[in-house]
This record gives C-alpha cells, structure tokens and sequence, in this order.
C-alpha cells in the first residue's frame, strides 16, 4: 500500500484543562481569610482595576497607586461582599471608580489649595500699596482714562514700572534720568491716580 493513502494516525485530543475557581468563589475564601485565594483573585483582577484608574486618574505612578489600595481593600472588605448582590468584578470596579474619583477631587482641591496659597502669598509682598489698590480693585478702562490725566513724564515713569514691571533703575536708564527724579515722578503719579479713581491708601 502507497504510503501516502494509509491513514495518519490522530493527534491525540489535548486533555481539558480544569477551569480555575471563579472570582466570586475566591471572593468567599478570600473573606474566611484563605491568602492564596487572594493570590488568585489578585491575578484576576488587578488588570481591569488597573485599567479602570488609569482611565480616570491619568497619571501612571498614581494609578498603580490607587489599584493597590483597591486591591488591599477587597482583601480587608471581602467579608462584606454579597454574591447575590452582583459579580465580584462587578464590586471590585465600584470600589476602584470611587476611589479614582475620589484621588483626581483629592488632586484637584490640593492643586486649588497651592494656588490659592500662592496668590495670599503675592498678594503678601510689600509693594506700593497705591499701585496694589490701582491694580487690584479697579477696572483697566477707568485706569487708562485716569492716566490721561498726569504729565507725559508721570505717564511714562508709571507705565514702564507698573505694566511692564521695570525696577526704578531700569526706569532712570530707560528715560535717562536720575533715580531720584524717577521716584519722585513715579510718587507723585500715583497719588494722582489714586485720586483720580477715588482710591484710599
């Protein structure tokens, strides 16, 4: 008989390979406190938290963060878990979304928090406390009507060390006059603009 026409002998059939306990299994053993259950429940479900957080917190380093405290969680909660009450995956994503949204309010409100504490600060620095008024509590428009009003000279000086923040020697070498001049003009420039815009020191 030709070699080619005998049958092939068959691929012997790859035994099945036992399903592992499901999460909601684990979730039970995990609460009688069985550690390697968790080791399994771990591997379950530490990449979809994952990527849960990361959608929501962004930062990489944060996210893992978060999905380890989601994680630490489920083992210190795990006897709260009901499962009648929805899949174990199901929970451990609730957990992770509240505690994501909870880090990106907590980010938030400490980024609101150093700003706020930055702008006290500024506010805080000695300077001029007619040019603070001038620029703090009044609109542009009755600023520039108000500078309409002093000498070329007092316009120049105020405008060079107010809006575009020269130092008074960088005033006196701009206009190529002495310090002395330059602060005076600046003072009397101001004291009419304060009255001007009816603005007490």
């Amino acid at each position: 008989m030709d070699d080619q026409a005998r049958p092939r002998p068959l691929a012997p059939v790859p035994a099945e390979v036992p399903a592992g306990p499901t999460a909601e299994e684990l979730m039970v053993r995990v609460a009688k406190g069985d550690e390697r259950a968790f080791e399994l429940l771990y591997d379950q479900l530490a990449g979809p938290i994952f990527g849960l957080v990361r959608r929501i917190v962004r930062d990489a380093a944060q996210s893992e963060e978060v999905a380890q405290e989601v994680l630490v969680e489920l083992w210190r909660t795990a006897t709260r878990y009901a499962p009648e009450r929805g899949s174990a995956l199901n929970w451990a994503m609730t957990l992770a979304h509240r505690r994501a949204v909870d880090r990106v309010r907590s980010a938030r409100a400490s980024t609101e928090r150093e700003q706020k504490a930055t702008f006290e600060a500024a506010r805080g620095r000695p300077f001029d406390e007619v040019a603070e008024s001038v620029t703090a509590r009044l609109e542009r428009s009755q600023v520039r009507r108000c500078l309409s009003f002093l000498t070329d000279l007092q316009r120049e000086s105020v405008l060079l060390a107010y809006y575009q923040g020269y130092t008074y020697r960088e005033v006196a070498e701009v206009l190529s006059t002495p310090q002395g001049t330059i602060k005076t003009r600046l003072r009397d420039g101001l004291i009419r603009l304060r009255d001007c815009l009816g603005v007490t020191a």
